[in-house]
């Protein structure tokens, strides 16, 4: 089992910038990949961002593409999102996922944390 813990959500006004952090515990992640989507009121959870853990490798959504960008700190089971130049859009509720950058394929979710992006 893995728990992961979200933070760092908050309000922003549109072209701003925030930094989300997901920290994983109990069972390795080690030979998973872990990933951020969102999920917009009255939407569908979508993929954002993710990356390999062991491989590096980064994979993004079109509509993050060079404004968003995934890391992780293997030493601190830790993986952020920075997102820059926010937009109205960009308002949903983050989740911190683990194992696959489908909806239906992800093992493990964090509980959720809130972006509301103003204009």
């Amino acid at each position: 089992q893995v728990q992961l813990v979200e933070s760092g959500g908050g309000l922003v006004q549109g072209g701003g910038s925030l930094r989300l952090s997901c920290v994983a515990s109990g069972r390795t992640v080690s030979s998973l990949t872990m990933a951020w989507f969102r999920q917009a009121p009255e939407k569908e959870r979508e993929f954002v961002a993710g990356v390999g853990w062991i491989s590096s490798n980064t994979r993004y959504a079109d509509s993050v593409k060079g404004r968003f960008t995934i890391s992780k700190d293997n030493a601190k089971n830790a993986v952020y999102l920075q997102m820059n130049s926010l937009k109205p859009e960009d308002t949903a509720v983050y989740y911190c996922a683990v194992g696959a950058y489908t909806v239906p394929d992800v093992r493990y979710w964090g509980q959720g944390t809130r972006v509301t992006i103003y204009s």
